[in-house]
């Protein structure tokens, strides 16, 4: 499940807009309570990965920016 920090955030809204609302049956309130606990997980990763490049930025901020051959700045992979 590949989803935008944003999107999941809109997603949970949904989920608790309709949970709080619409009194869904208890196999459909599972089903949501499911998704929103992946959604959840989705979300603290990408808060952390966001976290560690900003403590990379400023670490780089602080002790200067390393350059390569062609004196760019080397820059980190952030991907997981």
């Amino acid at each position: 499940m590949s989803m935008e920090f944003e999107a999941a955030f809109k997603r949970l809204e949904e989920i608790l807009e309709k949970m709080q609302t619409e009194n869904p049956s208890l196999d459909e309130s599972i089903r949501l309570y499911e998704e929103a606990d992946k959604l959840i997980q989705l979300s603290s990763k990408n808060l952390a990965k966001a976290e560690k490049k900003i403590e990379t930025i400023m670490k780089n901020r602080d002790s200067g920016l390393e350059l390569d051959h062609n004196q760019q700045p080397i820059l980190t992979n952030f991907e997981a």
